[in-house]
């Protein structure tokens, strides 16, 4: 199972989630209580080793401000967030980092990863980074190929879900915080600990 841990902004939870097998952290770089600078995303990955994917978070940004903003935190995936069309992707397409299509559950995009050109496909809630979890039957079908389930995912509830739609990989952000934007070290070890226990990807 593919673990994303999303919003990180300390380096102790960086080591957290690397040490407990996570397979990509996330960095936001876009407004949210939970955005860092590039710069900062730069130092936060400066230790994580290659085997980990470092992904800068963007949303409601220009494809311009994307990569000036990508280059500069040196992340190895860029995750656009939001109905970012087709085009926004070609953009990026000749860009060295890996792309993450990331979309509301309830999008009118297609839910095949690699649709539009994307390595990876992210599903969320309706409203991102609210915690709030979603119906899988508010879509006609569940999503296909290297796609990640994401929304109201917890430790103690992170492998229910799993079992119940069958992701590629899970993302969490605030399912691991004491508060919101503050992250808890054992919430992500045990969150890593119970997705990977769930089954391979």
């Amino acid at each position: 199972m593919f673990v994303k841990i999303c919003g990180l902004r300390e380096p102790e939870h960086v080591a957290a989630a690397v040490s407990a097998g996570a397979d990509a952290i996330g960095f936001v770089l876009t407004e949210s209580p939970r955005k860092v600078t590039p710069e900062r995303a730069a130092e936060l990955a400066a230790g994580v080793p290659e085997t980990v994917l470092t992904v800068g978070v963007f949303a409601r940004q220009s494809i311009a401000e994307v990569r000036a903003l990508a280059d500069v935190s040196g992340v190895r995936a860029i995750q656009l967030h939001g109905n970012y069309p087709v085009e926004s992707f070609t953009a990026l397409a000749e860009h060295s980092a890996r792309l993450i299509r990331a979309v509301g559950a309830d999008t009118a995009q297609p839910l095949t990863a690699g649709a539009f050109g994307e390595d990876m496909l992210l599903v969320d809630a309706p409203r991102p980074g609210s915690g709030e979890s979603w119906d899988p039957a508010v879509v006609p079908s569940l999503p296909t190929g290297r796609w990640l389930l994401a929304g109201g995912l917890y430790p103690d509830t992170v492998a229910a879900a799993i079992t119940a739609v069958r992701p590629w990989g899970v993302d969490v952000s605030s399912g691991v915080e004491v508060s919101r934007g503050v992250k808890d070290s054992d919430a992500i070890r045990r969150f890593v600990a119970a997705a990977k226990s769930s089954g391979p990807h």
